[in-house]
């Protein structure tokens, strides 16, 4: 299963790191690394997240990196890394 990431999710990422790295720069890095991991290993286990509990939809999960959100959508032939967000912070209805 391939593994694509949004330009959303993206920028958000990079805003993770940049929040991160504010007060540790070498736990961003700590941080980045194992967000990467566990997003790859979403290629093999794509049912391995949660469904969203805001959104109860069987094809929008998430998986959980230290304190962020990866929201993510399954579909048969990828899984689409559509949100990273701090777990205090609302989902929006954006991943519809």
């Amino acid at each position: 299963m391939k593994v694509v990431w949004s330009p959303l999710a993206d920028d958000e990422v990079d805003e993770a790191i940049a929040y991160i790295a504010k007060d540790d720069p070498a736990a961003a890095l700590q941080w980045l690394e194992h967000l990467l991991e566990r997003v790859a290993s979403l290629a093999t286990f794509p049912d391995s997240g949660r469904m969203v509990p805001e959104l109860q939809r069987d094809d929008i999960r998430e998986i959980m990196v230290g304190a962020y959100r990866v929201m993510y959508r399954r579909s048969q032939d990828r899984v689409e890394i559509v949100a990273i967000r701090h777990h205090a912070r609302d989902c929006e209805e954006e991943m519809s």
